[in-house]
């Protein structure tokens, strides 16, 4: 038993020797490069205005919308284009050799012996434009001049052979009840135009979301930034503190235990450093992302660097004036009154499909014959020879039940838009409160944060003052330094929140683009 009880000793004085020489040995090296970057890593600084212009520039979300939003317009065009004018031109050449049974007076000559031979040939040019108008009517004017000839060569029976005709008719269709008026011909280009004024403000939705989630993302590489700097005061302080051990220690004043606790603590303020630095480089991607750089420089290791500092001062803020100014200038609103535009001209539409179709029709025309062309001009344009017509035409599909359905379709599309409009209104004014009381609350968060990290430094000062008199010990001080590190982190927090609530209430306001003076064209 005794042998056994000395031999244990022997091993536990050899096991203190040897955490002896290893705690009092030359200060612990932590291998961490963290402020030196690789060769291959680039450095650029970037301010947060900077940031925003090359988002707006290159975001593919934008350029997609920018593009949807020229595609509205070409619908508009296309709207217009149905009152464009048609031109038509038809030359033809026609021949026709038939065999008479009979004579023909001009064809043939006397009593027929044998079968004869008819030949008639026909040159004809038809000139036709019609064109669409604004009061629901077609308009179509028609010139078709021809030369013919009969058993050419031939001259008997015929005034002129070969002959020459001109004819020109205008006609004219007007609906009177259903598709008539320029309220309803112009529906469909006004359903363009709000498409079109729906796509803009479409699109400067987008962009304002664009510019929001920048400033997101820049203030967070801006507190990944601060907070490493916190995360390697700790670092420093814990190190300082164990240098200070391991020398009382080395001097007989101080515990192993102490030595081993600042060891633990600097362990783990290097894991927090390491993954303050991951966390920046996490961000950076995110924000350069945004930017949308090529994929070769994508591919490329660059650091970016925030030039801006985060605001501090609280901004004088107006609930009722913030709320009138989303009002104004949010794109919802815009976009929920053109649908509801939009709706009620598809109405109107409906209701006029419900009445009968009753149209005018009146036509009228000149024609003429010579023995040539100039000659048959001037007889066609004299006005000797002429025709006109005028009449109406009624229809109306019994029972109309596809009108009416549509017609009902539309009132209830109309009462869903009126209803999206309030939706909008009450959402954008609660989105409106909420994000003023997050700007005052994360104002005051900083305020109180700052009160906090202050007592956490007096705290730490007066607690290594008692341990210098060894009145505290290594552990105390440890937890004082990780209470500092953290009020320090909840104030760089706060403060961070802070600008990303002022991002966040003018992006409900849409006045971020005044904020860096730009303007979409």
């Amino acid at each position: 038993m005794e042998q056994h009880a000395g031999t244990d000793r022997w091993w536990r004085a050899c096991c203190y020797a040897f955490s002896l020489n290893l705690i009092l040995a030359p200060e612990l090296s932590w291998s961490l490069e963290l402020g030196k970057a690789p060769l291959a890593e680039r450095r650029e600084s970037i301010s947060l205005a900077d940031a925003a212009l090359q988002a707006l520039k290159h975001n593919l979300d934008i350029n997609i919308s920018r593009q949807t939003k020229e595609s509205r317009q070409a619908d508009i065009t296309v709207e217009q284009a149905k009152f464009d004018p048609t031109l038509s031109v038809n030359g033809q050449y026609n021949r026709t050799v038939n065999p008479l049974n009979r004579p023909v007076f001009g064809g043939t000559s006397g009593t027929l012996g044998e079968i004869a031979t008819f030949d008639q040939r026909n040159h004809s040019v038809t000139l036709d434009a019609t064109t669409n108008l604004l009061t629901g009517g077609n308009v179509d004017m028609n010139y078709s001049p021809a030369r013919t000839t009969v058993n050419q060569n031939m001259a008997g029976g015929f005034l002129f052979n070969p002959s020459y005709t001109g004819g020109l008719a205008l006609t004219l269709t007007q609906p009177l009840l259903r598709n008539a008026g320029l309220d309803v011909t112009k529906t469909f280009i006004r359903v363009a135009q709000n498409n079109a004024t729906v796509e803009e403000h479409v699109f400067r939705d987008r962009v304002l979301t664009v510019l929001a989630t920048v400033e997101q993302t820049y203030w967070e590489v801006v507190f990944a930034n601060e907070n490493l700097k916190v995360g390697e005061a700790a670092l420093k302080a814990a190190q300082e503190l164990l240098a200070s051990n391991r020398a009382k220690a080395k001097a007989g004043v101080m515990s192993i235990v102490d030595v081993l606790q600042a060891e633990a603590a600097v362990a783990s303020r290097v894991e927090q450093v390491l993954i303050a630095d991951k966390t920046i480089r996490d961000q950076e991607d995110q924000l350069r992302r945004l930017l949308n750089p090529a994929e070769e420089d994508l591919r490329q290791d660059l650091r970016l660097t925030p030039l801006d500092q985060p605001v501090m001062t609280l901004e004088p803020i107006s609930l009722q004036e913030a709320i009138d100014t989303a009002i104004a200038q949010r794109p919802e609103i815009v976009q929920a009154k053109k649908n509801m535009e939009s709706s009620d001209l598809n109405t109107k539409f409906a209701k006029n499909q419900i009445l009968p179709t009753l149209s005018f029709q009146g036509t009228m025309g000149m024609a003429g014959l010579g023995k040539d062309y100039a000659d048959s001009v001037d007889k066609n344009f004299s006005g000797d020879y002429y025709n006109y017509g005028a009449g109406l035409v009624l229809s109306y599909p019994l029972g109309n039940r596809s009108a009416w359905s549509t017609y009902n379709k539309r009132q209830l599309e109309g009462k869903n838009a009126e209803a999206s409009l309030v939706s909008v209104r009450q959402q954008i004014i609660v989105g409106v409160r909420e994000a003023v009381r997050r700007v005052q609350t994360d104002f005051k968060r900083i305020e109180t944060t700052r009160s906090a990290r202050i007592m956490a430094e007096k705290q730490l000062q007066a607690e290594q003052e008692r341990l210098k008199v060894g009145l505290s010990t290594t552990r105390f001080v440890l937890d004082f330094q990780r209470d500092l590190a953290t009020a320090q982190g909840n104030e760089l927090r706060a403060t961070i929140d802070y600008n990303k609530a002022l991002s966040n209430l003018a992006r409900h306001k849409a006045t971020t683009l005044d904020r860096y003076n730009f303007q979409l064209n």
